[in-house]
């Protein structure tokens, strides 16, 4: 985990007005591997274990079961996903939430000066890589509203974080929707985002305000 992401990190129980207070124990390159993320208004706190921080309520339930871990998408696949993300160099924050995280390290190869959020629990077991943050999250995005460049959501994903992808996108930045869900399109209407794109199940819209 890069040490400045915690400039657009938010307490995900509290929301995006109440930003973390990071206890690091190990740093090395500017990258956190051990410490923790604390809320100065609820007193929760996150784990940070090898650079992947927990970003997960600990109230509700258990969390779900973790699936093996992903295997890294290919550096073909990476180019056409950042063309529709429309970034093309640093600096800057784009999220990959599901699935789509796998392409990381790859976006972070192609895209030169960007720093990669992975929203993935199943990324717990990859080794800590320069340019990409590794974290879990829920029941939102525990991030600042308006930060990021640019966000690629999918599948039952794209379900429960179509309308926090829009919150956080910054204007002009990019909202991408793969094997889009039926609503995602309305929603990203409704959102008042430009659509860009739209072929195969893949929508991508632009904040234009």
């Amino acid at each position: 985990m890069h040490i400045l992401i915690t400039d657009i990190l938010r307490c995900p129980r509290c929301g995006p007005e109440f930003g973390l207070i990071l206890l690091a124990r190990r740093v090395e390159s500017r990258r956190v591997l051990e410490g923790e993320l604390g809320c100065p208004n609820c007193r929760l706190r996150y784990p940070v274990v090898e650079g992947f921080a927990d970003l997960r309520v600990p109230f509700g339930g258990p969390s779900p079961p973790e699936e093996a871990p992903l295997e890294p998408g290919t550096p073909d696949d990476a180019l056409g996903l950042a063309a529709l993300l429309g970034v093309a160099e640093g600096p800057g924050y784009i999220v990959l939430v599901g699935p789509q995280a796998r392409f990381a390290p790859a976006l972070t190869a192609t895209i030169a000066g960007i720093e990669v959020v992975a929203v993935e629990a199943r990324l717990r077991a990859w080794p800590e890589t320069p340019g990409v943050t590794r974290i879990a999250a829920a029941p939102g995005l525990p991030l600042h509203s308006g930060a990021l460049r640019a966000i690629a959501l999918s599948g039952p994903d794209a379900d429960r974080f179509v309308e926090e992808a829009v919150r956080t996108v910054a204007p002009l930045g990019r909202v991408v929707v793969l094997d889009a869900p039926p609503h995602a399109r309305d929603a990203l209407a409704a959102a008042r985002l430009e659509r860009v794109f739209e072929a195969d199940g893949i929508l991508a819209a632009r904040r234009t305000f």
